[in-house]
This record gives C-alpha cells, structure tokens and sequence, in this order.
C-alpha cells in the first residue's frame, strides 16, 4: 500500500498529513506500552494507530500483543523504528491478497464509491467466503487432506487450515535478533498451554522468542493448529484472556507509564435484532475481555499501592527495619500510569464473520479508522500528560463522550 494514498474510516481518500507532536515530557517517562488485543481481521486497525504514532514521533519500548495483535507486534518490534510502518504496510497487503484468483472487479472500486449497504455487505460476505475456502495467502491454507478423513493425527495438524505460510512471512519481515534485544523493545506475548489449560506469556526478557511464539498466541482452534514450543502444544491466547493489558500492569516496575491499549471488540453496542446480529454482538463480547472491568480493577489497585507508598513516608526511620515496614514496601508503589483506551468500531457493512474478512478493500477501512483515531487522540495532548500523585491512575477513551 502506498504510504502517500491512505483511507479514512469514512472509506474517502485522506491526505497523508503528520499528526500533531504530544505535548508531554517524552524523555522522562520510564515506559511507553503499545498493547494489542486480537481481532484477526480487525487488526489492520492497530496498523493504522502505530502508523499515527510513529508520525508524531511516538514510539513504544514495550509492546504486548495477543493473537493477530502479537503478530503486529512482531512485525513492530522486530524493525527499526523507520522500517516499522512500511513492514507492517507489506504484512496486510500480503495476508489480504487473495491465494488463487484475483479480486472482483468490483473491489477495487469499493474504497472509492459510495456503495449500497446491501452491495458491500455482498462483496465481504464473498471476501469471508474466499477466505474459508481458500485461504489468505502468507497466512493460511486448506488442510489437505482434511482432518475429517479417518487417521490418527497430532494437535500439530488436527485444524482446519495449515499456518506454514505465516511462518514464512514472519521470518520474511521480522528480525529476530532485533525481537530479543530487549534493550531496544520489551515484547511480551500471550498463549494457552493446551495440556494445562493455564494461560503463559513469552517475553523477551525472560527467553528467546523465535516465530513459534508469535504463531501460537494466534492458533485459534479449531481453524488454526496448536503450535509446539519445547515440548508443549500452544492455542490462542484471546481464549483466556484476549487483551493483555492486565499482564503488563501487574508485570511492570516501578516505573511512570504511558499506555496505548487497542481493542479490536466493542463490549458496548446495540441489542441484536436478527440472528446474525446475534452471533456478532456475541462475539463482541466475548472476545472484548471486559477491558473496562481489568481497567477499573487495577486503577483501585494502583492507587492503594500509591497510598501505601506515601504513608510509608510518615514512618519514622528507625522502625524501618520492622517486619511489617518491610512487607508494606514490597507492595507498594510510586508509579504513575496513564492509559488512552482506542477500540474499532464496527463498520455498518460488517457481520458476525468481520475478524476472517481479509478483502484488501476492508483492511484499507480498518487501517484508516485507526490512523484516524489516534490522529485524534493525539489533538488532546493533555490526554498525554504524565498521572499525579494525587490520581496516580488516569485512563482516556477516544470514543467516550464523558
């Protein structure tokens, strides 16, 4: 995709234009996280949120993802800061071309016009289809022959579809050796053991991440395989948890954060009016992991870990050496935390099959609303500001009106 040619959400051409610097103190805060839910599909959006940051000068050193958003994450962490947008670009333009036949004539129209609902909702029903029956090229591919055929298999190949592929793209666009220096970025990683059913996260500060880990956090069962890591077999991490936002705030240090939480589900939206409204509002939420809940939890948490920390001061220094003194210590906290909540917003075309719509017209939709979000978010530079002592926990939604 050209980066002088970009979508708006709206589908209308946007001119490429920087967005607005933050004004906050970037050079003292401690941590800057990206965190990136998973939403197949949807994740396109996330493309577009990094690509606004990069252009204001906003970079991540630590960025979590699940399923499609440890993919993305992947691609991030693993180039330079200049080469990042453009490796994500080639990412989704590889996985949203079609395996075998070209697109129809129509879809290249699709960005540009003013198409009937019924006529786009047509033409991503028929881009899901493609996209069951043949696959996505770089991504996945049918199973041959199919594990409905008797015979014995491994949680290697009993799936739907066959993810080598995706292997390939990943050691196409990412440097590994750039993924496990953790000086340059933290990158943490969600997953499910399958054996255990307990959910596991891979971080390059504690083990070396090769592609298997990125490709197991986005093993949706029963479309995608189990993929083995050192002797275990490892499904989708959104099947526990499909944000990991509660990972890095109980995770982190000490320190002052800026965090950048990208959902791809809306846990708010309208009653169901037919069956297929009803699969998608589902589906909504299930899969948005009650982010506001983890939110609201672990602000309360931060902010009695902040109080700890400041009566601890009112202790005399000569009773620092008793037992309990030392106990409170480790709980408590000075950190700061300031978190900006983006979430996609569904398109009016769009069904319960949105997350496996991989039509290049939609990704282009997708990648826009997210560069158009945080283009926004970046208007309010106050949004930005560090937290105080005083509210040592502040969140800020994109699409909240309070």
């Amino acid at each position: 995709m050209s980066t002088q040619n970009r979508t708006r959400a709206d589908g209308k051409s946007a001119s490429p234009r920087p967005a607005k610097a933050p004004e906050r103190e970037a050079q003292t805060r401690s941590d800057t996280v990206l965190v990136l839910q998973g939403g197949g599909a949807l994740g396109a959006y996330q493309g577009g949120v990094y690509e606004a940051m990069a252009q204001a000068g906003l970079l991540p050193n630590w960025v979590a993802g699940i399923s499609i958003g440890a993919l993305n994450a992947a691609i991030i962490a693993g180039n330079p800061p200049e080469r990042r947008v453009e490796q994500l670009h080639a990412f989704w333009d590889t996985i949203c071309k079609p395996p075998f036949f070209p697109a129809p004539l129509a879809a290249p129209l699709f960005d540009s016009l003013q198409w009937p609902l019924r006529m786009r909702h047509g033409l991503s029903d028929l881009a899901a289809w493609r996209g069951l029956t043949e696959g996505q090229a770089g991504f996945f591919r049918p199973r041959i022959p199919s594990p409905l055929l008797p015979g014995r298999r491994d949680p290697a190949t009993t799936s739907w579809y066959d993810t080598s592929p995706l292997r390939s793209t990943l050691e196409r666009l990412v440097d590994f050796d750039r993924i496990n220096d953790p000086r340059a970025m933290r990158v943490s990683v969600g997953a499910v053991n399958v054996r255990s059913g307990n959910f596991a996260y891979f971080d390059n500060t504690e083990m070396h991440l090769r592609a298997e880990h990125f490709m197991a956090s986005g093993a949706l069962p029963p479309g995608f395989p189990a993929v083995e890591i050192d002797g275990e077999f490892y499904w989708d991490g959104g099947m526990v948890s499909n944000t990991p936002l509660y990972q890095v705030l109980t995770q982190r240090s000490r320190q002052d954060a800026l965090i950048f939480q990208v959902d791809l589900w809306s846990a708010q939206g309208e009653g169901p009016r037919d069956l297929g409204e009803v699969a998608t509002r589902s589906k909504d939420i299930q899969f948005s992991s009650r982010t506001r809940m983890v939110t609201d939890y672990m602000r309360q948490a931060q902010e009695q870990q902040r109080l700890l920390h400041d009566l601890l001061a009112l202790v005399p220094p000569d009773r620092h050496d008793e037992p309990a003194y030392r106990e409170a210590e480790k709980r408590a906290s000075p950190a700061l935390t300031n978190l900006v909540h983006l979430i996609y917003r569904n398109k009016s075309y769009e069904g319960q099959y949105k997350d496996f719509e991989f039509s290049a017209s939609s990704m282009r939709q997708h990648w826009g609303s997210g560069l158009d979000d945080m283009r926004h978010t970046l208007e309010h530079p106050h949004w930005l500001s560090a937290a105080t002592p005083g509210h040592p926990f502040v969140t800020h939604d994109v699409h909240r009106n309070d």
